[in-house]
């Protein structure tokens, strides 16, 4: 199709010339004899190719030029002058005219301009159209995206960086590294060692705080401008906001792990649950389990996740002390109120005001103790021993049992008032046997803690004693799996923990075959094969995952004679 183009001369001749030559080119040719008219036609059509003459009877050409670029109309201006060599020609074509041409008008000089011009209006909006959707694209990215010229200078960022970043636009054209809140100059360094590579530099979870604005975890990655001859020209830098991923892991670690409580399955999920529900508030809790669940680090858990954790936490065990000498403990004495009372004592509850007091095994207290530990459930307040002056105190009471106290309640141990004083939320807590899920992640925290302990660097577990640690009913829960993950440390010294470091009570209860590390195990070339394909024929991972050693596993392979060959893949 022929362009549309529109030729502006006062000189009738000059239009019915440019009309004819053009037309004849197929193109769809306007004339207009001034610049009102001209204006007028401009109104109504997009022209591909303006001719314009620079003297008109009512302006000028470059009036004309001025008004298409004022409107952003990618229409190349091309200039009829009757003299090229008269300032306003060359004031033109500086005002961003694409050519002129004189007068007369030669057909051929004509046809060459027009085509010229048409040919450059094609390649300018092909330009145009890559450029714009370059800009949506780089507006649209989530991801911020900042580019610097080799010097460090902002060259241009898009809406996610001054979302991202707290940049503004009047921030383009400053050094980069003068920018506020960067991330400590992280991120100055990562550009100052790309553009001084040249070569792509990445780095991931960096902690950035920009601007007064919420410390966010951003994945940092640039990439080397490169000009036409190969030198670099600047730098452009993608921030990734990971604060989200980072938010979700340590989620959910602490899904895994909750103020030193270890576990993920649902049982132990629900007493997360209820120690954040009740960390808010300041009412009594009774924790039940049986013995070695953790009661205790549950209590200090709410203490910790309360608004009491500045304030000290106070723990008594009520099973271990006779009741005269609990009394004394619990609500202290004055000098002289029984024989050896040389002192004054406080009490643990006068020590635990304004913070919280654990009792352990609350369902072996005396009537006599249960009495006034009422009476300060109750009244807030209690009496020293040897004296009768009440004495106020603020403490949260976290009581704790692996008694049934209903039992104990029916059997007239136990106050009913008492009961429901303390058992005003309960938090029940799962034999391990409940959630064999938490094993691994039990197994794995002994781990690190003994390494740390003993000085020692063993890696694991076998898989036989994992088996046998998942199949065990451990009636002692998970103080009794610690205390035979220290017993195997203690006699371990090698990298893995095998059979031979358990203790022989529960190798005995467990009711397990026994698997030495020696070479009389019975490990069949199968499981061999399997251990191999599983760990990539890692001998040293497969000889862990059998629980042998590796001179072990060298001597079954030879007898076997193993090799990739026979795997089972």
């Amino acid at each position: 199709m022929g362009a549309r183009i529109l030729v502006i001369d006062d000189e009738e001749s000059i239009r019915f010339t440019f009309e004819r030559f053009l037309s004849a080119e197929g193109h769809i040719v306007a004339t207009a004899e001034s610049c009102g008219e001209a204006l007028a036609q401009i109104n109504r059509t997009s022209f591909d190719v303006v001719f314009a003459d620079i003297i008109l009877a009512d302006g000028t050409g470059i009036d004309i030029l001025r008004e298409i670029k004022v409107r952003g109309l990618n229409s190349p201006v091309i200039m009829i002058t009757g003299d090229p060599g008269i300032e306003t020609a060359a004031e033109a074509v500086r005002l961003g005219a694409f050519d002129y041409i004189p007068k007369p008008i030669n057909q051929q000089s004509l046809l060459h301009a027009a085509r010229t011009a048409l040919k450059y209006k094609v390649v300018s909006e092909e330009k145009e159209k890559y450029r714009t959707n370059l800009e949506a694209i780089f507006r649209s990215v989530r991801d911020a995206i900042i580019t610097v010229d080799r010097e460090s200078v902002v060259i241009e960022f898009n809406e996610a960086a001054m979302t991202l970043c707290g940049y503004s636009r009047d921030d383009i054209g400053k050094p980069f590294d003068s920018l506020p809140g960067v991330c400590g100059g992280r991120l100055a360094e990562i550009l100052a060692d790309a553009i001084g590579t040249g070569e792509p530099v990445g780095a991931d979870r960096i902690e950035c705080v920009a601007r007064n604005r919420a410390k966010r975890v951003l994945s940092v990655r640039t990439y080397p401008l490169m000009g036409l001859e190969g030198v670099l020209s600047g730098v452009v830098m993608v921030l990734r906001d990971d604060t989200h991923v980072s938010d979700l892991e340590s989620e959910l670690a602490e899904h895994r792990q909750f103020h030193s409580i270890v576990g993920r399955s649902g049982p132990m999920q629900k007493v997360y649950s209820l120690i954040r529900a009740l960390a808010a508030v300041q009412t009594t809790v009774l924790i039940t389990g049986e013995s070695g669940t953790g009661k205790e680090l549950v209590a200090a858990a709410l203490h910790r996740a309360g608004e009491r954790s500045h304030k000290t936490l106070v723990k008594v065990n009520c099973s271990a002390l006779p009741e005269n000498l609990l009394e004394s403990e619990l609500f202290g004495h004055v000098r002289g109120a029984f024989t050896g009372a040389v002192r004054d004592n406080a009490g643990r509850f006068l020590i635990a005001n304004g913070g919280t007091i654990f009792l352990d095994e609350v369902g072996d207290i005396s009537p006599m103790i249960q009495l006034k530990l009422l009476r300060v459930l109750e009244e807030k307040q209690f009496e020293r021993v040897g004296n009768s002056a009440p004495v106020k105190v603020d403490v949260r009471l976290i009581a704790a049992t692996n008694k049934n106290l209903l039992e104990k309640v029916a059997l007239g141990e136990l106050r009913e008032d008492l009961y429901y004083r303390l058992k005003v939320v309960e938090i029940k807590l799962p034999p391990l046997r409940d959630r064999r899920e938490d094993i691994p992640l039990l197994v794995d925290h002994f781990r690190n803690g003994f390494n740390a302990k003993f000085k020692k660097t063993i890696e694991a577990i076998s898989s036989d004693v994992m088996k046998a640690f998942l199949e065990y009913q451990w009636p002692g829960n998970v103080r009794e799996l610690e205390h035979i993950m220290e017993h195997a440390f203690v006699l371990c010294s090698g990298n893995i923990v095998t059979f031979d470091h358990l203790p022989p009570e529960f190798m005995g209860a467990s009711r397990i075959e026994h698997r030495s590390a020696d070479d009389s195990q019975a490990v069949d070339s199968r499981a061999i094969l399997q251990a191999l394909d599983k760990t990539g024929w890692n001998k040293v991972k497969a000889a862990r995952l059998l629980g042998i050693d590796r001179v072990t596993l060298y001597r079954k392979m030879k007898r076997y004679n193993l090799s990739t060959d026979n795997s089972l893949r």
